[in-house]
């Protein structure tokens, strides 16, 4: 089914096209494309801090300057085109930008801040849409429910994009299908970096949601990802847990109610196996359970998030997803542990003077046993807890946010040479987002 997709989709575009250009009334490509287009200007600044146990403290100054163009309709064809370029303002980047950094290749090792600088086509995509129906070729921002499997990593400075085209169609009354075949992930690092920069695909993405009924929102999803013919993305031994051994098929279903405002849940499942080049043949679950309610300007919320493991063996794994907004702020779980993670978190969410404040609450420990030779052999490992604040306003056509994350480890202890990969954290942000 995996090698048609691609060819089902172009299919669908042409019967599209053909099937409704009457549909729309620009006389001209020109004045197709002029009337109705736009071009917006967005220029995020931030500072970031982390410290980081076994590391030195790091610190970046970055700003992201992006120029997106939207082009208006020609018989239902459209352009969109997107430019990112992100700077450090001193031009003195002290800190690593990702796992395998060279800045990190001599004795002195630098915490990790995932805003390398550079300038990216962000998006670049021809898209042809009918009354019910939307397809799209090229680069694109593809996110997918609360982008818990498949997401942009809108928090990151250089945003994650997808190549490939895509397919929406709502001619069913109350129903949303998308499917999408991608061939390549242009991932938050940026081009310069050679391992993690890209991931090559022979990928399909197929979700489908249903808002008819009165209680809710249903979603089914199968997200088939496949990495093609790059060896960095695979290993054996100590390496097959890395975010790199990333092939599998995930199938899950989600439920969203919308009944009742002042109650609102979410509940989820999915199984996930290994697939395509993954070196390693394994099944692990995924389980939500999320409730929150409104009181006056006030929004409590409560969750249990697992991701499951196959016998400590090889934990679920979500490598194309908005990792930063789940399992805290610290970013100590961007990659599941072997063991899998599971999640008992609590926030409050205040609204006082136009300004939005968050305080959140994670304990983590492993969904299974650890087979580690250790101290932590046979035993279920307690991975520590967090606390996450942020506040944000704001004014004018400028958002203001400052976010602060603590993390603190417990006594798990997951060292590779020296350094420990979940030592205790803080990160504090400061953030300025204007928009033109």
């Amino acid at each position: 089914m995996k090698k048609h997709t691609a060819h089902l989709l172009c299919a669908a575009a042409s019967s599209l096209f053909f099937s409704a250009q009457s549909a729309h009334a620009a006389q001209t490509l020109t004045e197709g494309l002029v009337s109705g287009s736009s071009v917006k200007v967005n220029i995020r600044t931030r500072y970031e801090d982390v410290s980081w146990d076994g590391y030195e403290d790091a610190d970046a100054l970055t700003v992201r300057a992006r120029l997106s163009y939207q082009s208006g309709a020609w018989n239902g064809f459209a352009i969109t085109a997107e430019m990112d370029n992100v700077t450090e303002i001193d031009h003195e980047v002290d800190y690593a930008t990702w796992a395998a950094d060279p800045i990190n290749s001599g004795a002195t090792k630098h915490a990790q801040i995932f805003d390398p600088q550079g300038t990216d086509l962000n998006q670049a995509l021809i898209s042809y849409t009918t009354f019910n129906n939307s397809i799209k070729y090229g680069r694109q921002r593809i996110v997918l429910d609360n982008s818990r499997f498949i997401g942009n990593v809108g928090w990151r400075q250089n945003e994650q994009t997808y190549d490939g085209i895509s397919f929406t169609n709502k001619s069913i009354r109350y129903t949303n299908i998308f499917a999408a075949h991608i061939t390549n992930v242009n991932r938050i690092f940026g081009n310069a970096v050679p391992i993690q920069g890209d991931y090559k695909q022979d990928t399909n993405l197929f979700n489908v949601s249903y808002t008819g009924f009165e209680a809710g929102k249903l979603t089914a999803y199968a997200y088939l990802i496949d990495n093609v013919d790059d060896a960095t993305l695979v290993g054996t031994g100590a390496a097959a847990n890395k975010s790199a051994a990333i092939s599998s098929n995930t199938y899950g279903v989600r439920w969203s109610s919308t009944a009742n405002p002042s109650f609102m849940y979410n509940l989820e499942y999915a199984k996930q196996k290994g697939a395509g080049s993954n070196p390693l043949d394994y099944t692990a679950n995924y389980t939500l359970v999320e409730a929150s309610t409104t009181i006056g300007r006030f929004v409590p919320l409560i969750g249990y998030e697992v991701l499951g493991s196959d016998n400590g063996n090889k934990g679920f794994a979500t490598p194309f997803a908005t990792l930063h907004i789940f399992n805290g702020w610290a970013d100590r779980f961007l990659a599941t542990p072997k063991e899998g993670i599971r999640d008992v978190y609590a926030s409050l969410t205040a609204t006082v003077q136009g300004a939005t404040l968050v305080a959140a609450y994670h304990s983590y420990e492993a969904d299974e046993k650890s087979l580690a030779v250790g101290p932590t052999l046979g035993k279920i490992i307690d991975y520590g807890n967090e606390w996450n604040l942020s506040a944000s306003k704001k004014f004018g056509a400028v958002v203001y946010t400052a976010k602060y994350a603590k993390f603190d480890n417990g006594n798990w202890v997951q060292k590779v040479g020296a350094q420990s990969l979940a030592s205790d954290t803080s990160k504090v942000w400061l953030q300025a987002d204007w928009n033109f």
